[in-house]
Order: C-alpha cells, then sequence, then structure tokens
C-alpha cells in the first residue's frame, strides 16, 4: 500500500463512528511515523522496507509516542482549521483545540497496529509477530475487491459519516435554541 494516504480512509471511519472518542489527528500523525521507516528505505535502494517498525511490538512503543508527541503537534493545526472553517462560515465543523488524552490514545494505537495489520496484507517483507515469529500469516489474504479501494470507500464513508454528524450536531443546536 502506498504512504499515509490510503491508511486514512480507515482512520476517518473511525472518526465517523467514535466521534469525540477518537483523534483522527493522532491517527495521522502515527500513520506517517510508521512509514518513515520504508521512506527511508526507499531513499537508500534498500532491499527490505518494512522492517522493525512493522511489527506490533514496534507499533506499541510507535503509539506510545506518538500519544506523547500529537497534541503539541495537532494544537497548531487544529487553531488553522478552525480559523479557515469560521472565515467560510462553517462553524458547525470547529473542533476543540484541546485533546483530551483517551482519543489521542485511541487513535495512536489504531492508527500503529492497522498500519502494521493493513501493510502485513500486502507486503511479504514484513514479519509483523517479531521477534517471536517470522511468518506473516496474513500475506494474500486481502478480500477480493482490492484493499486500496476499500480504504478509499471507508475514507469516503467516513467523511460523508463525519460531515452528517455535523449537521446533526448543529440541528440539534438549533433545536434547543444553542444557535
Amino acid at each position: 500500500m502506498p504512504f499515509t494516504p490510503l491508511h486514512m480512509g480507515p482512520g476517518l471511519f473511525m472518526k465517523a463512528v467514535a466521534g469525540r472518542h477518537f483523534s483522527v489527528l493522532a491517527f495521522g500523525i502515527a500513520q506517517v511515523a510508521m512509514d518513515i521507516e520504508p521512506l527511508i528505505g526507499m531513499m537508500r535502494g534498500s532491499a527490505v522496507l518494512h522492517g522493525a517498525t512493522h511489527t506490533y511490538v514496534a507499533a506499541i512503543l510507535m503509539a506510545l509516542l506518538v500519544a506523547i508527541l500529537a497534541p503539541p503537534i495537532c494544537r497548531p493545526v487544529l487553531r488553522r482549521w478552525n480559523r479557515e472553517l469560521s472565515y467560510h462560515k462553517l462553524d458547525w465543523l470547529i473542533a476543540p483545540e484541546s485533546l483530551a488524552p483517551v482519543p489521542v490514545v485511541i487513535g495512536a494505537f489504531i492508527g500503529t497496529l492497522s498500519h502494521v495489520a493493513l501493510d502485513s496484507l500486502m507486503h511479504a517483507d514484513i514479519r509483523p509477530l517479531a521477534p517471536w515469529s517470522s511468518s506473516n500469516v496474513l500475506l494474500q489474504m486481502s478480500p477480493g475487491v482490492s484493499l486500496d479501494v476499500l480504504c478509499v470507500a471507508a475514507g469516503a464513508v467516513g467523511v460523508v459519516g463525519w460531515l452528517a454528524a455535523g449537521l446533526l450536531r448543529r440541528r440539534a443546536g438549533r433545536a434547543d435554541g444553542k444557535n
């Protein structure tokens, strides 16, 4: 699977399902962090692009690191996002600039662990259960439909769900006399 953008599809779907209990920004940072090793491998012309960081053990450690680093990275992004939304009169999509720890941790962990799982379906150089096993039992087990198509579809459903949830919150706010 190519870099991070396709991995974001399942993250957008999770955001639509879990709402404020899931940080899609922490999920995205986790995706980028996981793809640093393959990027370096590509730049060096390495035969193995998915090494130590594409194991579940490393994914857990990477998630902890992302959970620590995500809040200071996300605050300016959210501030800018909210300014843009406000300027374009889309206040109903504004997100809180303070990040609760639990959604960040959930986003980071789901991000790194799903990254290993998705890449394990496609890449022969992944050993997700290392150091205990050198096999990749998920390789070639992807459904008949392309995994890329499923990720894009999950992202599309996620965006529609997120927008629908925002509209419902907006209408509920109007019904309560808040707007």
